[in-house]
């Protein structure tokens, strides 16, 4: 990407796993920058960074660090987003926040460019970034639902443990060792680190991300299905998700069941829209067992989708595979995509 305009950008949660992919991508992308601030909390502060062959030293996030910077991508948990976004913006700086804590505020646009990019020049200095599960669906079922429309949406998801942070990929790591060595696997991290109980995650799978709420639903459900409605614009459209956490690194797939409102519709008719769509790869070919997994996925910025079937008993129900890199189309990827469109549109 290449503009005459430069832009002061700064990267709050510099030295976490996205923090450090939003880094890599504004440089794969050769984003406009002036100048770069890397921020962190105070026990980072004083690390190095390498951005395009330069060391830069990661700074403790405060409110003045904001002075001068124009674009603010902030990936360093909720309560921080509520303390020092706000701050940002009143400095001038327009941010893009990673994470839930803006997501469902009626004044804040919660954007995937390839479905609701218009949203974003409705901004009052803040854009969430939807949760890294909620995106690649979405992004997926856009050109189906603009198709052909959409009543119905079921998805279980089997996400990667970097969803979780470094400590949930290093719990990982450390199990799996303990595992094939016959010791006993110390669980501390997940499901949730601030809950009393922990399961190991090494050959297990865990139905829980994020915390219950009242209704059964996790947290995590309830982001899929809040923000799959606020994206596609669709209130009516009933959305119902179950998230399971599995011992892989990198990568989110989803078995996706969605009924369609325009009856008598082939496989042939969804994978048209699928291979149009921005930001889509289709693999499906069950002759040569062709479809995504999460390790062809990893380090990706596309979302991909195979095993698009028919349902036998619903006439317009199919059923997707759905997978993408939730550190990248997940997290600071689609961050960046936003920053980009900030600049090439001048929505500044």
């Amino acid at each position: 990407m290449s503009q005459s305009k430069q832009y002061n950008v700064a990267v709050v949660g510099a030295t976490g796993a996205v923090g450090q992919k939003m880094i890599e991508t504004l440089a794969d992308r050769d984003f406009p920058i002036k100048s770069l601030k890397l921020l962190s909390s105070s026990r980072s502060a004083g690390k190095k960074i390498s951005y395009k062959g330069e060391e830069i030293t990661v700074e403790e996030a405060k409110p003045e660090s904001f002075e001068g910077i124009d674009i603010a991508l902030f990936s360093a948990g909720g309560s921080i987003s509520k303390k020092l976004a706000p701050e940002a913006v009143k400095r001038g700086a327009v941010v893009v926040d990673n994470t839930s804590a803006y997501r469902m505020d009626p004044e804040v646009p919660l954007v995937v460019p390839e479905v609701n990019k218009e949203d974003i020049k409705e901004h009052k200095g803040i854009i969430a970034n939807p949760n890294c599960s909620t995106i690649q669906m979405v992004a997926a079922l856009e050109p189906i639902k603009d198709a052909y429309g959409l009543t119905r949406v079921i998805v279980s998801t089997y996400q990667a443990v970097s969803g979780s942070g470094t400590e949930a990929i290093e719990e990982l790591r450390e199990q799996s060792q303990s595992f094939l060595n016959g010791e006993e696997m110390k669980a501390e991290i997940l499901p949730v680190k601030g809950d009393e109980k922990h399961y190991p995650i090494a050959f297990n799978a865990l139905p829980q991300i994020d915390s219950f709420e009242e209704n059964g639903y996790t947290f995590e459900e309830m982001k899929m299905i809040n923000e799959t409605k606020k994206i596609m614009h669709a209130e009516d459209l009933s959305v119902a998700a179950t998230c399971v956490r599995l011992p892989i690194f990198t990568s989110h797939a989803e078995s996706v069941y969605i009924e369609t409102e325009k009856e008598g519709l082939s496989v042939e008719d969804l994978h048209q829209s699928l291979k149009n769509a921005p930001g889509i790869v289709l693999e499906d070919e069950p002759a040569t067992q062709t479809y995504p997994t999460p390790l062809s996925a990893a380090e990706k910025r596309d979302v991909f989708v195979g095993r698009v079937r028919k349902d036998l008993d619903q006439p317009n129900g199919f059923h997707l595979w759905i997978v993408s890199d939730n550190l990248l189309k997940g997290a600071a990827w689609n961050s960046v995509q936003i920053a980009e469109q900030l600049v090439a549109n001048d929505w500044l």
